[in-house]
């Protein structure tokens, strides 16, 4: 298969900074997760491929074509930033619709496209909402309209699950899955194994600007799991969430920090499925965000990098 990204020998320094140190790797089609913690050089990697930047050093193509300098291939893309950069008086369709008009099209097919584009991320009902009044997990969900919006071949995404509850969460994950079926190439970036093995099992490892490892999921499944998972979820009524979740298999430890339950778990599968499960009954009350941290990555790569 044509390989949709193909790097050689790439690098970008920022003065005496490496973001990212000589990497060669080719990304298949179909959705590729970068896995790594933050500033391991997943979001420099991704404005590389999407033309933001020009390497320091080496060559570095995107279906096929020079991904510096090269206007029409960025009409063929879709980015979805990490960072949030919105004019906040602007409601969510007015906001889209000026980004596909700069796709080129026209006016009343932008409008229609921006709209087609909210709904599939379930922000139609709010659409004519100011963006200075959306939620952080809504401010998340436009950002990713405007990346698919004008109908993209590769849809490049930084961490854009980052402030969404359980529920949007798998929504959204089903939503990545479904443009892969429908013929997109995605990349997406998380520093959580369990959102990038939930989407693809084709993965790469960045540490430090290097490319760790790169390969099918399931190669590193097992390192991982050896390391307990701690995950904290923001929820209405923590107590009432720590009740259920207290006799979970894996469940190692339960701790209350304000509105926020610490829980370490050594079975994270079953835990973040049991998580969504509640989300979705309600019996635990509402649970508003689940975040992770970087300590299990970090372990398994400093596990990688001695082998």
């Amino acid at each position: 298969m044509t390989p949709i990204v193909t790097a050689v020998h790439l690098s970008k320094w920022y003065g005496q900074v490496s973001g990212l140190n000589d990497i060669t790797v080719t990304i298949p089609p179909g959705i590729t997760g970068l896995l790594g913690p933050n500033g391991a050089g997943k979001s420099t990697f991704m404005k590389l491929i999407t033309g933001q930047l020009r390497p320091s050093q080496g060559q570095l193509s995107v279906m096929g074509e020079p991904a510096w300098g090269n206007p029409d291939l960025y009409r063929r893309m879709g980015f979805c930033p990490e960072q949030d950069a919105f004019y906040e008086r602007m409601t969510g369709l007015e906001w889209v619709t000026a980004l596909v008009r700069l796709s080129g099209y026209g006016e009343d097919e932008a409008r229609q496209a921006a709209r087609d584009a909210l709904a599939v991320v379930d922000l139609l009902p709010v659409a004519d909402r100011k963006i200075g009044a959306y939620s952080k997990g809504m401010r998340q969900r436009v950002k990713l309209a405007q990346a698919l919006a004008h109908q993209p071949g590769l849809v490049v995404l930084d961490e854009p699950l980052t402030g969404m509850d359980p529920l949007m969460r798998r929504s959204t994950i089903r939503a990545i899955r479904q443009w892969a079926k429908q013929g997109r190439h995605v990349i997406v970036s998380s520093h959580i194994l369990h959102e990038v093995e939930a989407m693809t099992s084709n993965i790469l490892l960045i540490n430090n600007g290097r490319i760790v490892a790169d390969g099918d999921v399931h190669q590193i499944r097992d390192l991982l799991d050896m390391h307990p998972h701690t995950v904290s979820l923001r929820a209405a009524e923590p107590r009432l969430l720590a009740r259920h979740l207290l006799r979970e298999d894996g469940v190692l430890s339960l701790r209350l920090s304000g509105e926020y339950l610490v829980v370490e778990t050594q079975r994270p599968d079953a835990f973040y499925a049991r998580v969504t499960a509640l989300a979705a009954s309600g019996e635990a009350g509402t649970i508003a965000a689940i975040e992770s941290t970087d300590d299990n990555l970090q372990a398994v790569f400093r596990y990688l990098v001695k082998a």
